[in-house]
């Protein structure tokens, strides 16, 4: 297997790249408009086609790199089949693997930060990675302030299917603020400040509506922007419209991959 994880600042976003060394194919999980050329020169250097992008739920800040990403490259665009998105080519659920080349991942069901959240399990045959999206973080988790949130669920979904996993489990998150980059389960269960510890689900809501965190501010555009797979809305503000206009790629990088319908 081929594997990187990518970071886009802005968002503090992890964007990972899964490839079958057997087949070249491979799958962006996350990935962000702001970053969709960084991640095709990554592809180019590796010499690997992308056969998807693969999201873990509807994001609120920051706009997906799918549908720019499909139309240069051709790849199809998998979500969550709950989120029930006609701009997607593919729908996961939980019990359905997804292939990609030879590698599987197994998508598992775990609402809470949103109501269709999505995280994906890979067994390698050597270690069991699991990409936890926005439910598990590094000592933390998504908020659950908005967009269909839900602490209670959040809480089952990390206890009941996160916490039941082998504690050498490796996490990759969809976002740190702190520049760390992965934990483990066993580090989660133990360290955690919110879920960690033996918290009860009680305590856990607690902490969880005492957080009083700021408006997102980029969910009044990416939440729609994502519903249609990283289309830019028209009311991107135009601090953020710089990656939206983007319809070219670089000389080098056409050379590899075909340009499309960037509507």
């Amino acid at each position: 297997m081929i594997f990187r994880q990518l970071f886009e600042k802005d968002s503090s976003t992890y964007t990972y790249l899964l490839a079958c060394e057997a087949t070249g194919q491979c799958v962006l999980i996350d990935p962000v408009i702001d970053t969709v050329e960084r991640d095709l020169r990554v592809l180019q250097e590796l010499g690997l086609k992308l056969s998807y992008t693969l999201e873990t739920h509807i994001h609120a800040d920051h706009l997906s790199g799918g549908k720019k990403l499909r139309a240069f490259t051709g790849c199809k665009i998998a979500v969550p089949a709950l989120d029930k998105l006609a701009c997607a080519d593919v729908g996961v659920q939980e019990g359905i693997p997804f292939h990609v080349g030879q590698l599987t991942l197994h998508p598992l069901f775990t609402p809470g930060h949103t109501s269709t959240h999505h995280a994906y399990l890979l067994d390698n045959g050597m270690q069991s990675v699991l990409f936890s999206g926005d439910a598990l973080l590094i000592e933390a988790c998504g908020r659950t302030d908005f967009q269909s949130g839900d602490a209670q669920a959040l809480y089952r979904s990390v206890t009941e299917k996160f916490f039941s996993l082998p504690d050498e489990t490796l996490v990759y998150p969809a976002h740190d603020y702190e520049g760390r980059y992965i934990t483990t389960i066993a580090q989660e269960k133990k360290r955690n400040p919110r879920l960690g510890n033996g918290k009860t689900e009680a305590e856990f809501v607690a902490i969880m509506q005492g957080l009083n965190l700021p408006y997102p501010r980029k969910i009044d555009f990416a939440v729609p922007g994502n519903q249609l797979c990283g289309q830019c809305p028209d009311n991107v503000p135009e601090q953020y419209r710089g990656p939206c206009e983007v319809v070219e790629l670089p000389a080098d990088l056409r050379r590899n991959y075909h340009l499309g319908d960037q509507g």
